[in-house]
């Protein structure tokens, strides 16, 4: 049985990749040479023009948020703009929540 492939992303070049998952082997853009960060298999590429975008998911991996699926089928909630992650980060400057928490919070209310 084949395995699964997830998503690998190099925020430098706008380009993500789906290959074989392998906790021990690092991978590397085929066009610029720098590492992938591993997006997980739920993962869904914004057009490369889309540069809102491209910082949020930019802020969210940095983070160490990832897009895996769930018990449920997806990733569960993660912000879309930068206006989000601004409220989500203000959130856990306030209350001491850890930012990969606050990042993944449908509501910060």
């Amino acid at each position: 049985m084949a395995h699964a492939k997830t998503s690998y992303v190099c925020l430098s070049c706008r380009a993500s990749y789906k290959q074989p998952y392998g906790r021990t082997r690092q991978r590397t853009c085929p066009r610029c040479a720098q590492p992938l960060i591993h997006a997980g298999s739920a993962f869904a590429t914004p057009r490369r023009r889309d540069t809102a975008a491209w910082r949020t998911l930019t802020v969210l991996l940095n983070a160490g948020v990832g897009f895996h699926k769930s018990c449920c089928g997806g990733p569960g909630y993660r912000p879309r703009t930068l206006r989000e992650i601004r409220e989500r980060m203000t959130y856990a400057q306030r209350s001491g929540e850890p930012i990969a928490h606050a990042l993944v919070r449908q509501d910060v209310g």
